[in-house]
């Protein structure tokens, strides 16, 4: 996703995170995965935050 983005944003970014990096795809795909499944059928929604903590800042 980051792949075109200069490497001064991606470090303010990164700066922004209290995990210091920028978030990984199966990070977001895991969680989207179990989601789906079936064993969570019963659930009729769900908030996810994936910023690495930044909008808890």
């Amino acid at each position: 996703m980051n792949e075109n983005t200069a490497p001064e944003v991606v470090d303010r970014l990164t700066g922004l995170a209290p995990m210091c990096r920028i978030g990984r795809p199966e990070e977001v795909a895991e969680p989207v995965s179990f989601l789906a499944c079936d064993r969570v059928g019963f659930s009729t929604g769900a908030v996810y935050d994936t910023s690495g903590g930044r909008a808890a800042c």
